[in-house]
């Protein structure tokens, strides 16, 4: 039983690296398709009562707002994962800019999430974690974290 958390600003490639490496193998909770946080607590529920692996797709910028699924998670015995997408503001804009028009993210709310973002620590509770990077065409650079 695996649940991954991803960490990362608007438009630093999260739900693309989900459709890349998960989409076959973990239900993804993301808050912006499920619209509340109630819906996304009885997803989040349904899935540890089922052993089943899990994405965290969303934003997750503080300890405090990764708690909520690690501490679930823990308690399960399932295994957590963390990716933290590098915070490139200018990378993230111009994917943001590239969405189409009633997908994109007011740049505000990119701004205000990377001024809140705390690096994630294994101390919260993580058994592996990884920083992702988009490389110049494209693709996804992971390395294991040197925290």
């Amino acid at each position: 039983m695996e649940a991954v958390i991803f960490i990362g600003i608007q438009g630093s490639g999260k739900s693309s690296f989900y459709r890349e490496r998960f989409f076959d193998s973990h239900v993804r909770i993301n808050l912006d398709m499920l619209r509340t946080r109630r819906r996304e607590g009885l997803l989040l529920k349904a899935c540890v009562a089922a052993g089943q692996r899990f994405v965290v797709d969303n934003t997750n910028p503080t300890v405090e707002d990764r708690q909520r699924y690690i501490r679930l998670a823990r308690e399960a015995g399932f295994r957590i994962t963390g990716y933290y997408f590098d915070p490139d503001i200018d990378g993230a804009l111009q994917r943001n800019a590239r969405r189409p028009e009633g997908k994109r993210i007011p740049v505000g709310a990119i701004r205000a999430t990377r001024k809140r973002l705390q690096a994630p620590a294994r101390a919260e509770g993580f058994d592996e974690l990884f920083h992702v990077r988009v490389g110049e065409s494209g693709d996804f650079l992971v390395q294991p974290s040197e925290e």
